[in-house]
This record gives structure tokens, sequence and C-alpha cells, in this order.
């Protein structure tokens, strides 16, 4: 677990890897009907103009750097290296640089997640689904998604906080037609209807993020209601519940009574919370 949070480059050689290096060096030519796709993957789509780029690159200097593999039966399951993967596959070669490393799926999942966000900035919706792969799987809390991927918890709560958009939202982040920032945006909005409605008019409109910004912020200051500042005691109970729960808890504490909102972002999500609080 501490290689993780170093990134992947503490398990894969920075130095170039040529056909001539052998296991003496740690790294394998393995053939590629050998290897299966990672079951884990987080990435759904790939970016075909970055493939064919690093297809030509392949041609002319041969696969720089090794990928990532586990054992499985008689061959091998990647874990890191998908669109080298891809790449040496749609060019034709029978081989491919593979360095084996002995981990279960936690680490799998782990490790397709970190090399898809430091190297090719994997996008949102599927950072986003990445990191419920791991709540739901292997109770991973957020803060501990956050230490295994060096970003900041509530980056990753923003992240997983995406997955509770409308599916036509969802659809227009994966391919690129609003970004995060424009996503986040609309997080503030209460019904689908106004959240499909924005976010079809920033595109239409190819607006910034900073536009979407103003517009959502106008829109919501029409029906603000100001209201007192949480007491420190409830957001600590806040804390203390998003900590134990892993997900965003509301508290709305009255004089004589309150309200209690603890979000999650599927019926999977819903079960893993359901099993901690059954087990408290």
């Amino acid at each position: 677990m501490s290689k993780l949070g170093k990134g992947i480059s503490a398990l894969i050689p920075n130095k170039p890897i040529f056909e001539q290096e052998t296991q003496a060096t740690g790294v394998l030519l393995v053939n590629i009907e050998a290897i299966v796709p990672n079951k884990l993957q987080p990435r759904t789509s790939f970016d075909q103009g970055k493939l064919e780029e690093l297809k030509e690159s392949i041609k002319a200097k041969g696969v720089i750097q090794p990928v990532l593999v586990r054992k499985q039966g008689e061959g091998y399951e990647l874990i890191a290296g998908e669109r080298r993967f891809r790449a040496v596959k749609e060019l034709g070669l029978e081989k491919i640089p593979v360095i084996v490393k002995e981990i279960g799926d936690e680490e799998s999942l782990e490790f397709a997640i970190i090399e898809n966000i430091q190297r090719d900035d994997l996008n949102a919706l599927d950072e986003a689904k990445g990191y419920r792969q791991l709540m739901e799987k292997f109770s991973f809390s957020q803060d501990k998604i956050a230490q295994a991927v060096g970003k900041d918890k509530s980056t990753v709560s923003n992240v997983l906080r995406l997955l509770s958009l409308p599916i036509v939202v969802q659809k227009y982040i994966e391919e690129n037609a609003i970004s995060m920032g424009h996503a986040k945006t609309l997080l503030s909005l209460t019904t689908e209807r106004e959240k499909i409605r924005f976010a079809k008019n920033f595109i239409r409109k190819n607006l910034s993020v900073r536009q979407a910004e103003e517009i959502i912020k106008k829109k919501n200051s029409k029906n603000v209601v100001i209201s007192k500042k949480k007491d420190h005691n409830v957001t600590e109970v806040e804390d203390i519940l998003q900590h134990c729960l892993g997900t965003r808890v509301n508290i709305q504490h009255g004089t004589k009574r309150g309200k209690i909102e603890i979000h999650y972002y599927s019926n999977e999500d819903l079960d893993r919370i359901i099993k901690i609080i059954a087990k408290k």
C-alpha cells in the first residue's frame, strides 16, 4: 500500500525496455494473446486520437515502458498499461514487455485508477466510477481513496457526487461536451429537469465554467434563504459520521428535533452504508 502513494512509477522502471532485456531485469516478453484486459479497469472510453499517436510512437521507438500484469491461470491479467496494451494489439505485434506483480483485486483496481489519473487524465465520470468500485467492492472510505490517489478528500467527494447527476448529463461528461467544472455547478440545482436543461444550455452556448457558474448563481439567488451558521458541535458530528460512513452527511439541527441526511450514489452504495450502520 505504501508504494501506491508514490505513484505508479514506484513500481515500473523509468528506463526504456527493449526486446533484448531478459527476466534478469524483472521484465518479461509475453505473447500479447496470453494477456486479458483488467476486469476492474475504471476507464470505459479511450481517446482514439491519442491512441493513434501512441501507436505511431511504438512503431518508431518500440514499447518504452512495460505494462503491469498479474498471473491468472495459464496467462496474465493486465493491471496497468491499458493504452499500451491496446496499441500493441492493434498494431498486430506478437509480444509486449511486462512486469509481473503478485497483488489482489483491491490493489489491481487502485493501480488501474492511479495510472489513469497520473498518465492521461481519467475522464471525471470514469474516475467517479472507479472510486465507487473501491467503496463497494473493498469498503474503502473517502479518506482511504484520497490517500491512495494523492488527492484531497473534498476532491474525491466532489467527483463522487457526479454520479448523482441525471444519466443524460453523465453522458455529456463522458463525451467531454461539458467539463468537471460545468458539472459541479449543476449539483446545486434541485431537480433533474433543471440539471438537464442547464447542461444543454451550457453546450448550446459554448459557455465557459465561469459563465456557467454566474448563470447558476443568479438562478439560485432568487430563492436563497439565509440560515444561521451551523453550530460547531453539529459540524463536528457531521465530520465523524462522514468519516465513519465514507459518504456525505448533512445534519439539520433544531431546538427539539432535527434531521440527518446520508447521501448514497447507487443501490450498492446504499447496501454498503446499511451494513456499516448495522454493524455499529
